[in-house]
């Protein structure tokens, strides 16, 4: 008795017994941990893959946003007993035809600012002769110095080539206009027919209707339960591209006329033009304010010559541009749609280096489409979690 007595502590556990005895045991499962290199792989492969064929990624993902956003006015015109295909048709050619009417509307002025380049560079340079005083003239007086006496030592110093041998003189090539009018009307081509086929698709799904709705429902699973996440993340989807596309046409509009009003009213060239400029930039988040405070600055210093006027006019953009974003945008969009901001930002970088100036653009409906799938399917709810405020 007394042995057994000695062998049980207070606890009524044997002194032999490990500590841990009475916890649970965790079950590793060994598929868990050979996932993640597989998972890893996966993702590389998506990417290298949305690398390789941007071409086509591109025009599907621009056609597809388009038709979100267009798809709620042909609904209604739908509503109005009028066919899609004619609704969608009329509605894009509406479109196209008001933009081409801007375009030449601004054509004149957008032109004349080109010709007041020459000048504006003459500006920028007495500007920074009389900011930075006589110190240019004498970097430029060391510098011809400097040039002589690298001249003259080449002459004395040139050794001469023996009979026979031929001296070989390297030129540099002279500017051919051409090749730069070439490569814009390449560039110019590749967008009209990247435009070309964004319109075609985006006519063509519109007036489907739901026909592919319908058509990934089925193809979800054979169960209701698949089926109801399935309509539950479309609608979702839709719902989110469609309310931040409203959201950025408005802001856009806002921001372009309040840019237009301010830049005229301070007495800045061409404040159309920038006006436009700034609504089609602020439909890239963060880096469009950037782009445009940057460019105003520059225009407001080559125009005036002053660093306190081109101080002021970045400081206007500045303003614009912080009152949309910290403001108007969260007070529209509401917390539903709402996402981190350190994953906005990094997400639109890295889209921007997937696809360039596309990716900027079409950065943040893909990452909303991703949050939007991922807070539908339960082994992805983590990643919702994360992209979320």
């Amino acid at each position: 008795m007394e042995n057994s007595k000695e062998t049980i502590d207070a606890g009524g556990r044997g002194a032999d017994t490990p500590i841990d005895a009475g916890m649970p045991a965790v079950n590793r499962n060994p598929a868990e941990v050979h996932n993640v290199p597989l998972i890893v792989l996966t993702v590389l492969a998506i990417v290298f893959v949305l690398d390789w064929a941007q071409t086509v990624f591109i025009p599907l993902v621009l056609g597809m946003v388009v038709s979100y956003a267009l798809s709620p006015l042909v609904n209604h015109l739908h509503a109005w007993r009028i066919p899609r295909f004619i609704g969608a048709a009329a509605l894009l050619l509406a479109i196209v035809g008001g933009l081409g009417a801007l375009a030449y509307s601004l054509q004149d002025e957008a032109a004349s600012m080109i010709e007041t380049l020459p000048e504006a560079a003459q500006t920028f340079r007495q500007a920074v002769r009389k900011e930075w005083g006589d110190s240019t003239g004498a970097i430029e007086n060391v510098q011809k110095a400097a040039d002589q006496i690298e001249h003259a030592a080449s002459e004395t110093s040139a050794p001469v080539a023996p009979r026979g041998v031929t001296r070989v003189q390297i030129e540099e090539p002279r500017l051919d206009i051409r090749d730069y009018l070439w490569n814009g009307t390449i560039g110019a081509l590749s967008f009209i027919s990247l435009a070309v086929i964004v319109l075609f698709l985006a006519y063509f799904l519109l007036a489907s209707g739901d026909t592919f709705r319908r058509k990934l429902v089925r193809l979800s699973g054979p169960t209701l339960g698949e089926k109801k996440i399935t309509v539950q993340m479309l609608n979702e989807i839709g719902t989110q591209i469609q309310r931040y596309l409203l959201v950025q046409v408005l802001t856009s509009l806002l921001v372009g006329a309040a840019t237009w009003v301010a830049f005229l009213w301070i007495g800045l060239e061409h404040a159309a033009v920038w006006g436009v400029a700034a609504a089609v930039l602020n439909l890239i988040p963060y880096l469009g304010a950037i782009i445009i405070t940057g460019g105003t600055a520059l225009v407001g210093f080559l125009q005036f010559g002053s660093v306190g006027m081109a101080m002021t006019v970045a400081a206007i953009s500045l303003v614009i541009n912080t009152l949309e974003g910290y403001l108007l945008t969260p007070w529209l969009t509401g917390r539903a749609s709402r996402m981190n901001a350190v994953v906005v930002f990094a997400g639109i970088l890295f889209w921007g280096w997937l696809w360039g100036a596309w990716g900027l653009l079409l950065g943040m409906p893909i990452m909303m489409a991703i949050k939007s799938v991922c807070d539908r399917v339960e082994e992805f709810k983590a990643v919702g979690e994360f992209m979320g405020e």
